[in-house]
């Protein structure tokens, strides 16, 4: 599956259907997997934007610095390829539920 040579418009479409389905699931992601989803995913959106709040509660600030530091590592690539990695991410971890023609 060669992803890079998808065109735009039908990068788009897989990667929003892959966002559906690693949305829909009732799988069960490690902790590690759903922070690069999420890191993935903003990045492709460009919603690089970390919302922290001035007084977390219940762990948010832990919660916080895993999604900075997630966000941190894939500010490297461009959105495109946050796309076919978020693509590759789900297609990994949903096997037969996501399926690329």
């Amino acid at each position: 599956m060669d992803l890079k040579s998808y065109s735009e418009e039908d990068l788009d479409h897989l990667f929003e259907l892959a966002y559906i389905k690693v949305s829909g699931t009732h799988r069960k992601f490690p902790q590690d997997v759903l922070l690069y989803f999420y890191a993935y995913y903003k990045h492709a959106k460009n919603e690089s934007d970390l919302k922290v709040t001035q007084n977390p509660v219940d762990g948010e600030q832990l919660v916080n610095a895993f999604k900075a530091n997630a966000m941190f590592q894939v500010k490297k690539f461009s959105e495109r390829e946050s796309k076919i990695k978020y693509i590759k991410l789900a297609k990994r971890y949903l096997g037969d539920e996501f399926q690329i023609k």
